[in-house]
This record gives structure tokens, C-alpha cells and sequence, in this order.
């Protein structure tokens, strides 16, 4: 057979495979042929993700044995564990894309990855552990059910279970609360004083304005990402309006109003500042948190060579 010179190469035909995968909506699975700026912008997204699940163990963690009940302490451990389930799949997730999690992990503990910004704030009181149900994880729904959708295969499926158990989450948020609201006036001034700290570092949490965010023009061309950090935001706000109404707790927003012409509420300009602080580790807990993560890490070494002897004992056995 005869090959003509305007014949598209190799290369050719998998990037105009990838693009007609990508522009008919459907999946790319660890086996298709990608760009390398595709691999290595979801390695970023899905290891961060990951990263926030497992240091996000820590601000609630704290909580377990202060737990006013045993029912409480049941509710928070199971959580807590929870979040780690969520870490151990999205590492999963990440190694399809042939990077190993102890790699991921000392990037984390290097400061080399960063994590979600709203973990490196300290829970003061009890009334944290609620609002950290109610908002945190309630901005962690908007962000993560639209990637329920995402172009990646393994990340979109992992984010299903995921999607589902931070929706629990967010109802045990918002039914703690609901109890503290109905008790006494310093259970209330206690809920009201931790939704004023609260607000405006979980608004952050869906990364700088549009137009000063350079990664998600490409990752929405690509399929990774279905809205923009400021449409999400947005319907956070809307979300949550009704709720802490139903609370009867005050959002510390004096530019929060109804627009009947956008038919949504306008808002107050978070800290970017503060936010760009934060990300780049000068945050309340910043330190905190990834020294308690490295302690941990190298704590568990013996599990890790145990289970390593373990593996290699038994492929020693069936081979």
C-alpha cells in the first residue's frame, strides 16, 4: 500500500480520536490514547481533590472525643471515616493516569500539592463541626456533582459514591444545627458566631473569580469541569439563602439582597487576598495541618513495608 504524504500520522489520528471522544460527550478510560496537558491537568485536579479529602479528616477529627453524646461521636467517627474513603478513591482515580499515591502523598507533605484553602481554618467550637456539614460540605456537593460528569472515566465514577455520602454529610450539617438553634440562646450566639466565620472562607472554596481563574477555560473545553468557578459560586449562595433562613441564622453578607432581574441573590466580594494567603500556606492551620499529615504518614510505615513483605510473600507463593 501506497502512503500518500497528506495521510494524517499516527499522532494525528489519536489526538483526532481524543477530540472526537471529547466533542460527542462521552468518556476517555485510562486505556485511550491522551494529550499529555490532559493527563497532567486531571494527576493536579484529582491529587488535589484527594489531598482534601484525606487533611480535611483533621478539622472534624479533632471533634470525636469532645462529642456531646454518643450518638454525636458515633455520627462524626463515621464521617471521619468517610472522608478517608473518598482520599483512598481518588488516589485510586490517580493512579490510572500512572502516578503512584506514595508519590502523591510526599508532594503533599512537601507542600509540592496543595489542597482545598476552607482546611486550613481551625474548628473553635462545637458548632464548627455543624457548619462544616452545612457549608463546607454543601459547596463540596456544588462543585463535585457536576463531575459526576466529568470526561474522565474513573474520576466521573468515583465521584458518584462520593457525591452521595457528602450529601448525607451535608444533612447531618444542617440537623445538628437544627438542634443547636432549638436550644438554648448560647447554643444560638454559638451557631451564629461560626456561620460569621465560616461564610466567606467556604465561598472561596470554588477558587479565584472567572477571570482571574487561567485554568478553566481549558478544563471545560476538555470536559473535566461543566461550570465555572463563579457559576458555581453563585449557586451555592442561592442554595444556601433558604437554609440559613430556616435556621434563623444571619449570613454576615450586608451586599446579600434578592435580584428579581437575575433572579438571584447579588453578594459581597470575598478576601481574595486572604485567599491567595491561604493557598500559599499562610493560612490559620496551614502548618498545622501538613505537619500532622507528614507525622502521620511516617507513623504508618511499618503498616505500609508489613503490607508490602505481605503482597510479595504471596506472589512468591503463587508463582
Amino acid at each position: 500500500m501506497t502512503v500518500t504524504e497528506d495521510r494524517p500520522g499516527p499522532a494525528l489520528d489519536l489526538e483526532a480520536g481524543f477530540d472526537r471522544t471529547i466533542e460527542a460527550d462521552q468518556r476517555i478510560e485510562p486505556r485511550d490514547w491522551m494529550p499529555e496537558a490532559y493527563r497532567k491537568t486531571l494527576i493536579r485536579q484529582i491529587a488535589q481533590h484527594a489531598h482534601s479529602e484525606i487533611i480535611g479528616m483533621q478539622p472534624e477529627g479533632n471533634w470525636i472525643l469532645r462529642a456531646p453524646s454518643l450518638r454525636r461521636k458515633a455520627i462524626l467517627l463515621a464521617k471521619v471515616q468517610d472522608e478517608a474513603g473518598h482520599g483512598m478513591y481518588l488516589y485510586a482515580a490517580a493512579e490510572t493516569l500512572g502516578v503512584d499515591r506514595e508519590e502523591l502523598t510526599e508532594k503533599l507533605i512537601d507542600s509540592k500539592q496543595k489542597y482545598s484553602s476552607i482546611f486550613n481554618y481551625p474548628t473553635l467550637s462545637y458548632a464548627d463541626i455543624g457548619v462544616i456539614g452545612w457549608l463546607v460540605d454543601g459547596a463540596a456537593i456544588c462543585n463535585q456533582v457536576p463531575l459526576c460528569r466529568c470526561s474522565y472515566g474513573p474520576y466521573a465514577r468515583a465521584m458518584v459514591r462520593i457525591c452521595k455520602e457528602e450529601s448525607f454529610h451535608q444533612r447531618q450539617g444542617f440537623e445538628l444545627l437544627l438542634a443547636m438553634v432549638n436550644g438554648t440562646d448560647a447554643q444560638r450566639e454559638m451557631v451564629q458566631e461560626s456561620v460569621n466565620r465560616w461564610w466567606w472562607p467556604s465561598l472561596m472554596m470554588f477558587g479565584p473569580p472567572d477571570d482571574d481563574s487561567p485554568n478553566s477555560a481549558q478544563s471545560m473545553a476538555w470536559g473535566i469541569k461543566r461550570h465555572t468557578n463563579d457559576e458555581l459560586r453563585q449557586r451555592f449562595v442561592d442554595m444556601s439563602v433558604p437554609q440559613a433562613a430556616a435556621l434563623g441564622v444571619t449570613l454576615p453578607d450586608p451586599e446579600l439582597v434578592w435580584n428579581p432581574e437575575r433572579k438571584a441573590h447579588d453578594y459581597g466580594e470575598p478576601d481574595w487576598d486572604e485567599f491567595k494567603a491561604v493557598i500559599a500556606g499562610s493560612g490559620p492551620a496551614n502548618a498545622q495541618r501538613v505537619a500532622h499529615r507528614r507525622r502521620a504518614h511516617e507513623g504508618g510505615a511499618w503498616v505500609r513495608e508489613a503490607a508490602q513483605a505481605y503482597a510479595e510473600k504471596q506472589a512468591g507463593v503463587r508463582a
